[in-house]
């Protein structure tokens, strides 16, 4: 195996158990407080709409300020993804992350063709 598709390997790896470990979290969330993934959902997807293009760190910042604050931010990981399949947003670039010491990666998010 070549170097590159080892890499590619481990990136899909990551991600795959980055995308587990964020449901498993939504999933924790909603047992606890039954509702958070729909109130979570429809609040990203209406701020993004009014504010975006965003970063998600900023509104999820927004989301746990208007009261929608999970034990893990990781929670919110899956609630993107969901309106990211549904079209409901859409990623238009990257910039720096607040919450991660300055590096990049952060996601900007504007509305979909929902």
């Amino acid at each position: 195996m070549s170097e590159t598709a080892d890499i590619k390997t481990h990136q899909r790896v990551a991600r795959k158990l980055g995308q587990e470990a964020g449901q498993a979290c939504a999933d924790k969330q909603e047992q606890a407080t039954p509702g958070f993934s729909e109130r979570a959902y429809a609040f990203i997807v209406e701020y993004i709409a009014v504010h975006g293009p965003i970063s998600g760190e900023l509104v999820t910042n927004a989301a746990k300020m208007a009261g929608i604050r999970p034990a893990d931010d990781r929670a919110f990981g899956s609630i993107y993804a969901r309106a990211l399949r549904e079209d409901a947003i859409r990623i238009v670039g990257s910039t720096t992350r607040i919450k991660g010491h300055g590096t990049g990666g952060a996601r900007v998010y504007a509305a979909g063709g929902v």
